[in-house]
């Protein structure tokens, strides 16, 4: 498996990222210490996030992926630096392993190199080439990577776009090495592509360079550097199994439609992504995409967006679902991996110990002259002699003066200095030495009886957890999922409209402040129902909903899945829009609980709305001046559809016009005002669905009386089951 990208990978990375030239950066984020996220915001296009693995892959993605509640340093500088930059290219830099993007900052021209080979590093540099932070500070022969110095890039390798035959023969007849090393070390072009050009030249791959045509070779390798050049595709290359064919695998790629599915199949039969198809991959199932970022985020997307739980368990050995979610089977799997892993760290342990022990016993003679001499040296030269002298000697590996112990190597089964490494004490007898290794071992063997029980309480839990989410599927509950900081638009009242419009309305006085200050700007229009009390509702022009095109595996078929975006792809409002806008405002005021049929509201632009008032008047918390000329909707009907939808992975009770709601969700009812009061239907949805009644009594607008039911108040079927 290809575990990083090629020189030639991120030749077509950088040409299909530059296509991006003039985006802008959103924002910087860091999930993990290997990952890098930019969220990148394009002309006419929806955002999305680039992806930079360190030492790995570089590529784009637009999955829901959680981020930490607080940013790490390296985030909040490239925050600092390229909030707002604009990216005006991305360029390899020769033929190497690094990418570098360039940004136009109101700081001035600055730089990311993103280096993909070792360990990797991502280094942030002014336009004078001065690093301002590194990833990671590292020092190199010839180069040092930490902040306040120039960025030197690593040593330049050969570019073979640049090769002619007489270089390649010139190389040939003074090679020392056989045609692929040559090839793959010397042209800069790896094992993978350098057996590529010895297959398209019809040559054995370990050939005496002698013996080689230099034309055929500087031919098959422009045929392959033409290749590069022309594609704009990329590939998955699927393991072949005992069991499926290559034609069974690539109709299986074409049939996992479902994000949930489809993930899970790509992330067990791919074995590599590459944006040409050379001669070894003629006999592999493969499955093409759009672009070779498409390609690698369907192979490794699922996993690089769980970094921020990975991080999480790293630190406390439990997964923790961050600010994404987690359900409680995922969580326990998760642990039970995890405790498996530490399992078997503890069984090497126990037996290189035991095997140290017995090691030390087996060579009683060898091990007692050896602690003798070491003794009797110490005490006749000292320490600093020996240790001077120990330089000479096979067995000795080092000395510590401090513990009176000394580092040696034990007798192979030939009696030659090749064994084991094992500590020794001057102070204690060859058996005690055995014996302290042996009581390691006893003492670990106690740890792992207490790793073996929690190992047993967590698969315990897990079937447990198993059998109540498969009762909960069946019954039509939706699985708990467990954030810590909610979508900020639920601390108001919201919906989504047609076109994915989305429309926020204040709860209460402090609520409507923040929704004309923070959310009320540019082409949005501002709405409020004709009654005192009622609350400023915005209809953003801009930022809303579009379909979840990486539907999270623990989201029901039923349920529609969206991301919420901050670009929608037609941002006109319209008067149909601003209709149902309208009627959601009116929902939402005081004439619903009037037990009102019909109501009026009214909408202006954004300037029409101040919080200034004339001379010698007053405007209270959550009221606002409105000037000019309005538009006005009358006779409006009080009606409102409620329904379940996935936003960012969350399953959450959605409000919206009656027609909006039965078109978008399967699983709706439609309310009017009546008499049974909202804290009894919060409490029927939380029985019937497993949503929670903090998450639902928000939505509802008041007491109501049910019209229409599907799957919301009772067990009954979504409208779907109920059509098929």
């Amino acid at each position: 498996m290809k575990a990083t990208m090629s020189s030639f990978d991120l030749r077509a990375v950088a040409r299909e990222l530059n296509a991006f030239a003039g985006a802008y950066v959103k924002k910087a984020y860091m999930p993990h210490y290997e990952q890098i996220v930019l969220r990148i915001n394009p002309k006419e296009m929806d955002q999305f996030d680039l992806v930079l693995v360190r030492g790995a892959r570089i590529y784009t993605s637009n999955r829901d992926r959680p981020m930490p509640m607080t940013p790490p340093p390296f985030a909040m500088v490239l925050r600092k630096h390229l909030k707002n930059a604009r990216m005006t290219g991305v360029r390899q830099l020769g033929f190497d392993r690094v990418l570098c993007f360039d940004f136009d900052t109101k700081f001035g021209q600055y730089h990311l190199y993103v280096e993909v080979f070792r360990d990797g590093n991502i280094i942030l540099t002014d336009e004078e080439g001065i690093i301002i932070q590194p990833l990671t500070h590292a020092s190199y022969a010839g180069r040092t990577l930490k902040k306040g110095v120039a960025y030197i890039p690593p040593p330049a390798a050969m570019d073979p776009h640049t090769i002619n035959q007489k270089d390649l023969t010139k190389m040939f007849q003074s090679s020392d090495r056989d045609l692929v090393s040559t090839l793959g070390g010397k042209v800069n072009l790896g094992g993978t592509h350098a057996n590529a050009v010895c297959s398209l030249a019809g040559y054995e791959a370990n050939i005496d360079t002698q013996e080689v045509d230099a034309g055929k070779i500087h031919e098959a390798l422009h045929s392959l550097l033409n290749d590069l050049a022309e594609t704009r595709v990329g590939y998955l290359l699927l393991k072949p199994t005992s069991e499926e064919s290559v034609s069974e695998l690539e109709d299986k790629a074409l049939s996992h439609t479902p994000n949930g599915d489809r993930d899970r199949f790509y992330e067990k039969h791919a074995s590599e992504a590459t944006p040409t198809l050379l001669p070894s991959h003629q006999n592999l199932a493969k499955a093409s995409f759009p672009s070779l970022c498409h390609a690698v985020d369907a192979w490794k997307g699922a996993h690089d967006a769980m970094a921020l739980a990975r991080r999480e368990a790293e630190k406390l050995d439990i997964a923790a679902p961050g600010r994404g979610h987690s359900t409680d089977v995922e969580r326990l799997e998760r642990r039970k991996a995890q405790q498996e892993k530490a399992l078997e760290g503890f069984s090497v342990k126990i037996e290189k110990q035991q095997m140290l022990g017995h090691t030390i016993q087996n060579n009683w003679t060898h091990i007692e002259s050896l602690l003798r001499q070491i003794f009797d040296a110490v005490e006749e030269r000292g320490w600093s002699q020996v240790k001077k002298d120990s330089k000479q000697i096979p067995w000795i590996v080092s000395l510590h003066p401090a513990q009176r112990t000394f580092v040696t190597i034990l007798p192979d089964e030939d009696g030659q200095p090749k064994g084991p490494q094992a500590t020794l004490s001057l102070d204690e007898t060859v058996h005690q030495n055995a014996q302290r290794h042996f009581e390691a071992a006893r003492k670990q063997k106690d740890k792992t009886s207490g790793a073996v029980q929690a190992l047993e309480d967590t698969v315990l839990h897990l079937q447990r957890a198993v059998k109540k989410e498969a009762k909960q599927q069946a019954s039509g509950k939706l699985n708990k999922v467990k954030r810590s900081k909610r979508l900020w638009f639920e601390n108001h009242r919201w919906s989504m409209l047609t076109g994915g419009h989305l429309l926020v309305g204040g709860r209460d006085a402090k609520g409507n402040d923040s929704i004309v200050k923070k959310h009320l700007s540019g082409a949005d229009m501002y709405l409020h129902a004709d009654l005192h009390g009622a609350p400023s509702c915005s209809l953003r022009a801009t930022q809303g909903f579009a379909v979840d095109q990486h539907k999270p595996a623990h989201i029901p078929e039923d349920v529609p899945a969206f991301r919420l975006i901050d670009k929608l792809g037609d941002e006109r409002i319209t008067t149909e829009k601003l209709e149902e806008a309208a009627t959601l405002a009116l929902c939402w005021s005081r004439a619903w609980a009037g037990g009102g049929a019909h109501g009026t509201v009214y909408c202006v632009k954004p300037a029409q709305v101040s919080k200034t008032a004339q001379t010698g008047e007053y405007v209270g918390k959550g009221s606002f001046i409105v000037r000019g000329q309005r538009q006005w909707f009358k006779d409006l009907d009080v009606q409102m559809g409620i329904g379940i939808v996935a936003i960012n992975g969350v399953p959450l009770l959605m409000g919206g016009l009656p027609e909006t709601i039965r078109s978008l969700c399967q699983r709706f009812a439609i309310l009017r005002p009546g008499i049974t009061k909202k804290e009894q239907l919060a409490n029927r949805i939380y029985k019937n669905t497993g949503l929670m009644t903090d998450d639902v009594l928000p939505v509802l607008p008041g007491a109501a009386e049910i019209i229409e039911d599907y799957g919301i108040f009772s067990p009954a079927k979504s409208r779907s089951s109920e059509e098929e």
